[in-house]
Parts: structure tokens; sequence; C-alpha cells
């Protein structure tokens, strides 16, 4: 079991979005975090920029980890959006990103919103994890993925 294993599931994968900026992808990723949470769409874009006004959130090699603290959280809460094209985000390797987890977590840090994000940033670092995430084409083949990733190594 992984610090992923619970945070994933069908509905809150989004695969071959159109966005075609980062305010797009925010749009949607506030559209997934309303359905599933239960937050305002609009909010889930504020917490977002206001974490992306402090700098990239971009790791490089097309993959960022667009997160933000919410007031009021329980729980922490992901979603993953693969890009139908690759979109600039300030990347430090200057690439553009195509794969975007985005993490909510509560407005108060605690270790295990530290470990999910060493997690997701594990799993982007792996190429092999990269390949499969991009190649992708059913929500539950990726929701397996990132529930599992890490397990067999």
């Amino acid at each position: 079991m992984n610090a992923l294993t619970n945070l994933f599931t069908p509905d809150c994968i989004a695969l071959d979005n159109p966005a075609k900026n980062r305010a797009d992808a925010f749009a949607a990723a506030g559209e997934l975090f309303s359905k599933q949470v239960g937050i305002d769409a609009t909010s889930v874009v504020e917490f977002l920029n206001a974490r992306e006004d402090l700098g990239s959130t971009a790791l490089g090699a097309g993959v960022a980890i667009p997160h933000g603290r919410v007031k009021g959280l329980k729980q922490p809460a992901a979603a993953f959006m693969k890009l139908k094209d690759p979109i600039e985000f300030a990347a430090p390797d200057g690439e553009s990103v195509s794969i975007l987890i985005f993490l909510l977590v509560p407005e108060k840090a605690t270790q295990q919103h530290l470990e999910i994000l060493s997690s997701i940033a594990q799993l982007l670092s792996d190429s092999d994890a990269r390949e499969k995430l991009i190649s992708a084409t059913d929500p539950t083949m990726v929701c397996e993925l990132l529930q599992h990733w890490g397990n067999t190594k």
C-alpha cells in the first residue's frame, strides 16, 4: 500500500482533456473536485492559483502537481488529468505539461500531506510510470496504476 492507494477513483480521472492553458486545466480540475468533494469549483481554482503564484508546480518531463490547502477540508483529495495537447506551465526544463496530478489538502499541513506529495513526485519521476500514464486510455487503468504504483518495487 502506498500513500496514493485511497486517493484516486475512476471518477477523478480525466483523460484527453482539451485544456489549452493553465486556466482551462484549473477550471476543469475545479469541476472534478466540485463533484468529488463538494467544494465550489471557483474556490478550487483560487486555492490552486494561490499556490502556483508562489512558483510553478511543474516538475519537468511533462508533468506537474498543482496543489493547494483548503480550509474546512477534512481529508486530502486528488485528481488526475491527461491533456489532449501539452500546455506551457513554467516547468524548470521548459517542457510543456501534459500530465497533471492535482492535490487538495486540509489547511493544516500534516505528515500525510508531505507523504502524498512525495509519492506523487516519485511516481511522476518514474519514466515507466509516466509512459503508462501517457498511453492509458481508460480511467480505471490509470486509477489502478496510481493506487498500486510502488507496490511491486
